[in-house]
């Protein structure tokens, strides 16, 4: 079991028929939401075609949720799949992450600054 699993129904902000939402406990950003599978997920390839479709729907839903009380001026969309890739909690979890002008002296290349120096091109 995920420390997911122990998340309070009215921290939910909303939910879906294989995921809900949450504010990020430790955000990013102002605005930081995270999409979580109800059922034990590994990662995005864990996912059905079903889910994955759904996915695609809240992260919409979370964007708007954001834009309801913020204004941001762009998004990183962000999934980590292993641990080599950064994955800490083994149950799937998207990020939407809003971004704001002036939050980074300099944001171009975004995640592909995931790695030292392989970011500029």
């Amino acid at each position: 079991m995920s420390v997911f699993s122990n998340i309070p129904i009215e921290d939910r902000i909303y939910s879906g028929e294989y995921f809900f939402l949450i504010k990020d406990k430790f955000p990013v950003s102002k605005g930081h939401i995270l999409i979580i599978s109800k059922e034990q997920k590994d990662d995005y390839f864990s996912l059905n075609s079903d889910e994955k479709k759904e996915l695609i729907t809240l992260i919409d839903i979370a964007k708007g949720i954001i834009e309801s009380q913020l204004k941001p001026n762009g998004y990183n969309i962000g999934m980590n799949c292993g641990v080599a890739a950064g994955q800490t909690i083994m149950n799937f979890h998207c990020h939407v992450i809003p971004r704001y002008n002036g939050d980074m002296d300099n944001p171009r290349g975004g995640i592909r600054h995931c790695i030292a120096g392989k970011g500029f091109y």
